[in-house]
């Protein structure tokens, strides 16, 4: 099965969903993979990268708010809300097309006490309202390139200030993008070298993390005793994503 959205422009790349063995995929002007989900599960991670970018839940394992910036199919917003009914999710889309596509092909629920997802320019949001998230999750992707407005350098540190004492900003990059090395300095100097990282499917991806306070590395230690239990409660490879993780002055392997 193959659907097309319409253009909002006639330069707009279109959106695109297809469906193949059950499982249904959004494109949006490129071939690039923009959110994935197998219909029988619409609830869980199907892309490797979305479950690397839980991995915060080993530093801050009960979050009152989490705010995304880029929407996809909703499969973050889907995932916490089953597996966190508690936590307040708000998801900022620029695309009108993309939300649409979320909520009418990837299942994503209306809006309630624990869900909003709101129109808007993700940057100029996050300079909106500081102070009033414990984790962010930054997937700012269009037609297969990296949003520039989402990786700037004083971006980062809108994020930084949109982030209470204790916060996570989680990035996920295309570690094969030229601009790669470039952003994440930006996030080290961002984070004050508060920053760590996990690659994912031979660096395709790179999720970094950002901690508004130092210590992290202490918070990962403290945790390993429960990951085994973590990883069943969630349904995803914590053990895995502990021994994975690294830290913002190992970054050479991933220039290699």
């Amino acid at each position: 099965m193959r659907l097309k959205f319409g253009k909002r422009r006639a330069e707009d790349a279109g959106l695109e969903v297809t469906e193949e063995r059950g499982v249904r995929t959004l494109h949006l002007g490129s071939q690039a993979i923009q959110s994935r989900m197998r219909i029988s599960r619409p609830w869980d991670l199907e892309l490797a990268y979305t479950r690397a970018m839980m991995a915060f839940l080993m530093f801050n394992p009960a979050p009152q708010d989490v705010l995304m910036i880029g929407l996809g199919g909703g499969s973050l917003a889907k995932f916490i809300r089953r597996q966190r009914p508690q936590t307040r999710v708000t998801a900022v889309e620029i695309d009108p097309r993309v939300i649409a596509a979320a909520r009418t092909h990837f299942e994503l629920p209306p809006d309630d006490a624990t869900l909003q997802v709101v129109e808007a320019d993700g940057a100029l949001y996050v300079r909106q309202h500081p102070g009033t998230a414990d984790v962010i999750l930054l997937d700012g992707f269009d037609a297969g390139n990296q949003v520039a407005a989402l990786a700037t350098q004083s971006f980062y540190a809108a994020c930084r200030r949109a982030l209470r004492p204790g916060g996570v900003l989680v990035v996920n990059l295309w570690g094969r993008d030229a601009d790669f090395p470039e952003y994440f300095a930006r996030l080290n100097r961002a984070f004050d070298g508060q920053v760590g990282w996990i690659a994912v499917q031979s660096k395709t991806n790179v999720i970094v993390f950002g901690f508004t306070e130092a210590g992290a590395a202490a918070r990962l230690e403290a945790v390993r005793a429960q990951l085994a239990d973590l990883s069943k409660r969630y349904g995803l490879d914590f053990r895995g994503f502990a021994r994975d993780f690294q830290w913002a002055p190992d970054i050479a392997p991933l220039l290699e």
